[in-house]
């Protein structure tokens, strides 16, 4: 019989395929504009370590941060930095609309962390243990700030897992009231 331990850190389970995007995108950079140079007949060697550099250069900015979390934590990974927040010690959060919506997590230790909500949203054990911290926050009184924003992105995420457990099941999640159609109107 095996003894059970404490579980390990949970990861973003959809990093992979897009670390594998970034890293064909930039790959059919580098690929594209080689050919392009080469069939000018300008190609030399200054130029493929420019298109080269250029290429790595793309991949890092594309690579999105690596998002993991384990009791009372919450990293994200770029490729030049960790940033990590303790969950059960949030002083506030809030959220920043714009091109891309991400949250700012601060902890009372003082350090942050920018997220986009939506790996949260794809990833319901990463969820789990970010709410779960969150919930510590609160009984301890630390989170002073953005409580409310956290529970509707709490509804939110249970929204679209009921929508997707539905649409997996095959059962119609057109109306989700249970107030009767209105009368067909001649």
């Amino acid at each position: 019989m095996r003894r059970s331990g404490p579980a390990g850190p949970v990861g973003d389970r959809h990093w992979r395929g897009s670390a594998r995007l970034a890293g064909s995108c930039a790959l059919t950079f580098c690929g594209l504009s080689l050919l392009v140079d080469w069939c000018a007949g300008s190609l030399t060697l200054p130029r493929v370590l420019l298109w080269v550099t250029l290429s790595v250069a793309l991949g890092a900015v594309l690579l999105p941060q690596r998002v993991s979390a384990g009791p009372g934590w919450l990293a994200a990974r770029t490729p030049w930095r960790r940033y990590i927040v303790r969950t059960d010690a949030l002083a506030a959060v809030r959220q920043c609309d714009g091109v891309c919506s991400h949250l700012v997590l601060r902890d009372v230790y003082g350090h942050r962390l920018e997220l986009d909500p939506r790996i949260l949203a794809a990833n319901p054990l990463l969820w789990h243990e970010f709410d779960t911290g969150v919930r510590r926050s609160l009984r301890r009184g630390t989170l002073r700030a953005g409580a409310d924003l956290l529970d509707r992105l709490g509804h939110r995420i249970d929204e679209e897992s009921a929508r997707a457990v539905f649409r997996a099941s095959g059962l119609s999640t057109a109306r989700t009231s249970c107030t009767p159609p209105p009368p067909p109107t001649d």
